[in-house]
């Protein structure tokens, strides 16, 4: 198994297609794809998010806490079988910082892991100290397959600093049923037509040539969590139906 593990700030903006378009060429001056961009093209994620049966995780993300955590299940191909390759992170934001906990194990060890409680084997000493966060995080906080979340991602690393990254996510589509990744990309976009989710991650400062191009573009800052989104316009929707379940709103 191999393991990740960092932290960093993200900031959240919220563009339109003509600012997209606009940005990409002034970040080239800057800036390289990302290595999973293959010949300048967008790559996909596919997540699983875990939340209680009353959405007790997202219902206090949202509530904007001081510490706050999630558990995601990802991958970024649609598997095929219980060999492919997934990563099961634990990401926590305290005071604004965020740090992600990472595990890459089969999707099998995966589903057998978080749905029959069987425990990975593991030999390195930092996967046993992720394995064991993520166990205690199970332990302490019951949780479900609650949220499939997709999308396409166009990526960026700075040329003299690659610890600053801009993100552009888009076709972001979500539901709450066929949660498998298998079952590949399909649900309702929470981003929008024509709208582009970019995010910046830096460990330290923002470059100042990068908050040009912001002020240039009319760009500001958002608050924009995609399962956070999705989780407010399934409470609406319950509502408007007076559904069954609405409660948990």
């Amino acid at each position: 198994m191999a393991i990740k593990s960092f932290k960093r700030y993200e900031k959240k903006f919220l563009i339109s297609e003509g600012q997209y378009n606009e940005i990409l060429p002034k970040l080239l001056d800057y800036m390289n794809h990302d290595k999973f961009c293959q010949n300048n093209n967008t790559y996909s994620i596919y997540n699983i998010y875990y939340d209680t049966k009353n959405s007790d995780v997202i219902r206090h993300s949202i509530s904007k806490p001081y510490y706050k955590e999630k558990l995601r299940l990802r991958s970024y191909k649609v598997p095929t079988n219980t060999n492919d390759k997934v990563f099961l992170e634990l990401k926590k934001k305290i005071n604004g910082i965020v740090s992600k906990r990472r595990l890459s194990l089969s999707l099998g060890d995966a589903y057998e892991f978080l749905y029959n409680n069987k425990t990975p084997l593991v030999e390195d000493y930092m996967d046993n100290q992720v394995l064991s966060e993520i166990e205690y995080y199970l332990n302490n906080t019951k949780v479900y397959p609650t949220v499939f979340i997709s999308y396409d991602r166009n990526a960026f690393f700075c040329k003299d600093n690659p610890e600053f990254r801009v993100t552009f996510d888009s076709r972001v589509l979500t539901r709450r049923n066929h949660l498998h990744l298998e079952e590949g990309s399909f649900g309702e976009d929470v981003v929008g037509e024509g709208k582009y989710l970019m995010e910046v991650k830096i460990l330290g400062a923002i470059p100042l040539w990068f908050t040009r191009i912001l002020s240039e573009l009319e760009i500001y800052p958002t608050h924009f969590s995609k399962y956070g989104n999705e989780f407010m316009k399934y409470c609406l929707s319950n509502k408007e139906n007076n559904e069954i379940g609405a409660e948990i709103c």
